[in-house]
């Protein structure tokens, strides 16, 4: 039996000979369901028309993204380490190209995932990898739609993975998180934002939401618990959720004063 996908938010469910009634994740109102309505595909059918691009982002780094467009239109990392690879976020798409181009890298020892909106195909990514385990924050596990056992959930604020850092900012969803990647930047370290801390087009900012497509802002607490969460941290590149959002040098700098001009603007 299929495993339905969502077309606007790229999420699996589990199989099914019908397509399900809804998706939990676009009713919520950090996301939307089109006005045509609720669509679904397989990952069959979409591998008919898309492919996997890869991009060299940096020495050990490479991104991962469906082209053309699909869903919500996100990359997902591959960071190479000697201690693990790690998938950072994941996309509703994997082939045998890519599962032998990344077990020619060193294979994949994590997933990590920073929020709902990119659960994607999860659960396929760790099968092909030998049932790696995805990590997930816990405040996030009622969005999860297909687990089957993949699905790690961890708590707390703070979780090693490597020598890589799931750090809990909450936010954009209430387990939402990120990652620091010490080594990363020549050493200067390297955060992996997804949207909880978004990188802006002028690549010298980041913002903070609780919804991007419906406008829903974060308040003054929300944004302090985000910057005091990644405070400690060092990083001088921040990687975002969508191509061309990099922030390549700066980074923890840009964190602070984009904070301070948030909440100057909201009036705090």
């Amino acid at each position: 039996m299929p495993h339905f996908i969502c077309t606007t938010c790229g999420t699996q469910y589990p199989e099914s000979p019908q397509l399900p009634v809804s998706c939990p994740i676009c009713e919520d109102e950090r996301q939307y369901v089109p006005a045509g309505g609720q669509r679904w595909t397989t990952m069959a059918a979409l591998a008919e028309g898309h492919e996997i691009g890869w991009t060299e982002e940096a020495d050990g780094l490479f991104s991962l993204k469906i082209r053309p467009n699909f869903a919500i239109a996100q990359r997902a990392f591959l960071i190479l380490h000697p201690d693990g690879n790690i998938l950072w976020d994941c996309i509703s798409l994997i082939d045998e190209a890519t599962v032998r181009r990344i077990e020619e890298l060193g294979g994949l020892a994590h997933i990590a995932i920073s929020h709902p909106h990119y659960y994607s195909c999860m659960k396929e990514w760790s099968a092909a990898f030998g049932g790696v385990p995805v990590h997930i924050h816990e405040d996030d596990a009622e969005w999860v739609q297909r687990n089957d056992g993949a699905v790690k959930f961890w708590s707390g604020e703070r979780l090693p993975i490597g020598a890589a850092t799931m750090i809990h900012c909450g936010g954009h969803f209430a387990g939402a998180s990120v990652l620091s990647c010490p080594w990363l930047s020549g050493g200067r370290g390297a955060l992996f934002s997804g949207d909880t801390i978004q990188v802006v087009p002028d690549r010298r900012h980041v913002s903070f939401m609780y919804s991007y497509p419906n406008l829903i802002p974060l308040g003054a607490a929300e944004i302090g618990r985000i910057v005091d969460a990644v405070r400690p941290f060092a990083f001088d590149a921040i990687y975002g959720a969508f191509e061309g959002r990099t922030i390549a040098q700066d980074g923890k700098a840009a964190v602070e004063r984009s904070a301070e001009r948030y909440l100057r603007a909201i009036g705090r």
